[in-house]
């Protein structure tokens, strides 16, 4: 059974009435309306300052979830449509590639930011494939 997460709210939903699985579009958050969830093979629980971002099949931005701005000072239109690892100056991109190569998940990986002022940040970075037809990717960033 599918769980989803929404990258906003963080709230998990499992799809049990196959509401998800029937749609064409993008299934929007039933709790805070945000236009992804993303699908998790299994649960996944971050810790409260986490800002997730979500990115397509070739790790350009598409959005970013609340918490993202509030760690890096970079709003949504900053980062849309940009390279994850270009628009955040990530210390190390490799688990990207993994990721997206294997399809499997890269979990506590320890890495630096640079913030919208230019400053680095020390995070914990979690990737996590996406397991529909597009590809893609999430990224969980949570300070250290």
């Amino acid at each position: 059974m599918p769980i989803y997460i929404c990258p906003n709210c963080k709230r998990r939903s499992v799809d049990l009435d196959g509401y998800e699985g029937f749609s064409t579009q993008a299934v929007q958050c039933r709790d805070c309306g945000f236009g992804f969830l993303f699908e998790l093979l299994e649960d996944y629980y971050p810790a409260p300052g986490t800002g997730f971002v979500v990115c397509d099949a070739d790790a350009r931005v598409l959005a970013a979830g609340r918490g993202v701005f509030e760690l890096t000072g970079f709003a949504d239109a900053d980062l849309l449509g940009r390279d994850v690892a270009d628009a955040l100056a990530l210390s190390d991109a490799s688990p990207i590639a993994v990721v997206r190569e294997w399809g499997v998940r890269k979990l506590g990986q320890k890495i630096e930011i640079r913030t919208k002022a230019g400053l680095e940040k020390s995070v914990t970075a979690d990737f996590f494939p996406a397991y529909d037809e597009d590809g893609g990717l999430l990224l969980a960033l949570t300070p250290r």
